[in-house]
């Protein structure tokens, strides 16, 4: 049994458009109901889920009558466009037969380039985790133009395993995990168990796209797992058509191909915070605050005594004592401008100052890292 697999509490599970479409024959409702039952399962053993799904221009082929993928980025807009409708239903529809709600989420990547809108996102999906609520993320092909000719979601899913701190990856495709070369070139190829998802050798082991369906192909997995790995998290590449396959993966039964990552989701993201962000400004801090800071709470505006610099929500800022010592750093969830009318106010009086609220934190804790 993979005992890392098992131990993960929080899960994002991407299927490929190979197995959403059967093949872009359209949306494959038996398919489409058997994951559903296989979320509900895993979300029954206290476990979250966040569904990563292809298929919406798959969908949108089918639905507008198109035997082949258009290359003109406004056809294939179209064709997301309609084909997210069809998706969407389909997905709300098999998760109420479960007794779960269903969120859909639209993203790009500069959705989780840019600070702000990263944070946003990702308060967004914790608050819908907390509400037992399954969100279902695809890329918004209806905007993008790059993501759709060169993208892919296996990418999407590793960018979602960082931004919500995922321990777990899966996966889900048509091939049975990664082999030692290309199956359908060489029959004598073995399946790779486990392995490091940073070890260089399994690019070259990986294949080109699977169909004219699908726009990655083994590389975009392995490098999606590479991707996941420096948040911490594992990523699992399991055949969809095994029967029940997502449920036996995501309880340690060894099948398909495990990709670990070297260290945890949260020594992985304070790492990234204490080495890799641009200080943008500086918070200055009461004694009380720093202490509430070292037992692990989140900073609350109550115990910040001074504002310096010039920083917008979701960038990064540094945190000291009122001697000058740097104590933390992390991402504010509030601007310098907004940061300097809510300081030394307790969290309750934010939405009367500022005529709204967005966090009762100025920095949560999961967004900080002590010095």
């Amino acid at each position: 049994m993979r005992s890392s697999v098992i131990d993960s509490r929080r899960i994002v599970v991407k299927v490929g458009s190979a197995l959403v479409t059967n093949n872009g024959a359209g949306l494959d409702d038996t398919f489409i109901l058997d994951i559903a039952k296989q979320i509900s399962v895993i979300h029954k053993s206290a476990r979250q889920v966040i569904l990563v799904s292809s298929g919406a221009i798959a969908a949108g082929l089918k639905r507008l009558g198109w035997t082949h993928r258009p290359h003109a980025i406004h056809a294939l807009q179209a064709a997301a466009a309609v084909g997210q409708m069809r998706l969407a239903q389909s997905y709300e529809t098999v998760f109420s037969q479960h007794g779960l709600k269903t969120a859909q989420i639209l993203l790009t990547h500069d959705d989780l380039a840019d600070r702000r809108r990263y944070l946003n996102a990702k308060s967004t999906l914790t608050t819908l985790l907390e509400l037992d609520v399954i969100p279902i993320i695809n890329e918004n092909d209806t905007v993008v133009t790059d993501e759709i000719r060169f993208g892919d979601n296996d990418t999407l899913g590793a960018l979602v395993a960082n931004l919500v701190e995922a321990e777990l990856l899966i996966i889900l495709t048509d091939q049975k995990g990664l082999y030692s070369a290309d199956p359908r070139q060489h029959p004598e190829a073995s399946l790779i168990s486990e392995g490091d998802a940073e070890d260089k050798r399994f690019e070259s082991m990986a294949g080109g796209a699977g169909s004219s369906i699908s726009k990655g192909g083994m590389i975009t997995k392995i490098r999606a797992a590479q991707r996941a790995a420096k948040s911490g998290a594992h990523t699992l590449i399991v055949s969809g058509r095994e029967s029940n396959s997502l449920v036996r993966a995501a309880n340690g039964e060894s099948i398909g191909t495990l990709l670990k990552a070297n260290t945890s989701p949260l020594a992985a993201r304070k790492q990234w915070l204490a080495d890799h962000l641009r200080l943008t400004g500086t918070v200055t801090l009461d004694d009380g605050a720093v202490s509430a800071l070292k037992t692990g709470k989140s900073l609350l505006p109550i115990g910040v005594h001074e504002i310096r610099g010039d920083f917008e929500r979701g960038t990064a800022i540094s945190c000291i004592d009122i001697r000058g010592n740097e104590v933390a750093r992390g991402l504010a969830n509030y601007s310098s401008t907004e940061a300097a009318r809510i300081a030394g106010h307790p969290s309750q009086e934010i939405e009367q100052i500022l005529g709204y609220l967005e966090e009762s934190e100025l920095i949560h804790r999961d967004n900080l890292v002590l010095m």
